[in-house]
Parts: structure tokens; sequence; C-alpha cells
């Protein structure tokens, strides 16, 4: 399995959120196959936001297209690292 993790502080959550939520059919076309969106303890704009993709090349692709850099602006993100991962072990315990 291929995942993202996404680090940013946005000016807004919930303006974020809307902008998140509403293209998530633009993020499952692209190959996001499940997500996670997580705030630090301390700080609910700072946002940490993992997902499975089909492929590290379809997710980049998706990422780093000129679309995405302006929902990300039009979102309030301020920025994103990302962080291409591909799995070697899971497990449950």
């Amino acid at each position: 399995m291929q995942y993202v993790l996404i680090i940013h502080e946005v000016a807004d959550y919930p303006a974020w959120k809307r902008v998140f939520d509403a293209a998530a059919g633009i993020r499952r076309d692209a190959g996001e196959r499940s997500y996670q969106v997580l705030k630090y303890e301390t700080d609910v704009n700072k946002i940490v936001h993992f997902s499975a993709w089909t492929s590290i090349a379809d997710a980049r692709a998706f990422f780093e297209s000129p679309r995405l850099v302006q929902i990300r602006r039009e979102a309030g993100v301020k920025a994103p690292e990302f962080i291409y991962l591909e799995q070697l072990e899971a497990g449950t315990l």
C-alpha cells in the first residue's frame, strides 16, 4: 500500500474542512482510497492528512497539480509538507 502524510497549517479549520470535503470526489478519482484527518493536540489549525493511495505516482500527480495548488490556496493552507510512504509491514496487536 502507498500512503501520503501531509502536515500543514490552515488559516481556519472549518473553512479548510469545507474545501476538503468538497474535493472528496476529485481525491477519489485521482487515487485516494482512504484518509484520516488529525490535528495537533495544542493547535486546531495544525492539520495532518494521512491517506492511502493507489500509487505514489498518482498521489504526486494529484498533489503537485496546478488544480490542487489553487485548491490549497483557496482553503487557506500554509506551506504544506508532503511525505510519500510505501508500507513495509502492518499488523494488529
